[in-house]
């Protein structure tokens, strides 16, 4: 995949979409061959996995600590993502004040902070309500297309798996484009 493409992965529960994601982000290993990676990735969860105890602002900045050689001022980029997601009034509230759909914006602008050249999204709207979920999705597209990353997302939802550049379906251990 180059720059600019997104990719959806469709398939039943249980047929191995969550772990194919994490091989691709390398937070799995795979139990035979080799994965390589020379491109950041940033991640998009389900459950948003934001820490419970610290805020809005500090769960965007928390990747950038893994990088602390980093060029560009990322305050200002945390700053102009929560701009872009909606949330630059809820910068000092924990997640436990948000919305789901609030918690699933602070988590792409957290996977989006580092400039990731990968964008992988697992059920990125599997836990909110139609109208939510749909806001969340052309958010994703939005800001997908103003970064020109890679976006891979795994999802029941073929709704949104229509939106995508490319779709593959993974079923009975296979793996095929439809």
């Amino acid at each position: 995949m180059t720059q600019g493409e997104s990719l959806a992965i469709t398939g039943p529960s249980g047929s191995g979409k969550s772990t194919l994601l994490h091989l691709i982000g390398t937070l799995e290993r795979p139990s035979s061959g080799q994965i390589e990676m020379n491109q950041g990735v940033g991640f998009v969860f389900q459950d948003h996995h934001l820490l419970p105890q610290y805020s809005v602002w500090e769960n965007v900045l928390i990747p950038t600590m893994a990088f602390k050689n980093r060029d560009g001022d990322v305050e200002k980029r945390a700053r102009e993502l929560l701009e872009r997601v909606g949330l630059s009034h809820r910068l000092s509230h924990r997640p436990a004040e948000l919305s789901g759909g609030e918690r699933q914006r602070v988590a792409v602008a957290r996977a989006l902070i580092n400039q990731p050249s990968v964008i992988l999204c697992d059920e990125p709207t599997g836990n909110l309500d139609h109208s939510t979920a749909d806001e969340v999705s052309s958010l994703l597209f939005e800001l997908h297309q103003a970064e020109q990353n890679i976006l891979i997302v795994v999802t029941h939802n073929l709704e949104l798996a229509s939106r995508f550049g490319r779709r593959f379906e993974l079923e009975a251990g296979r793996c095929a484009e439809v």
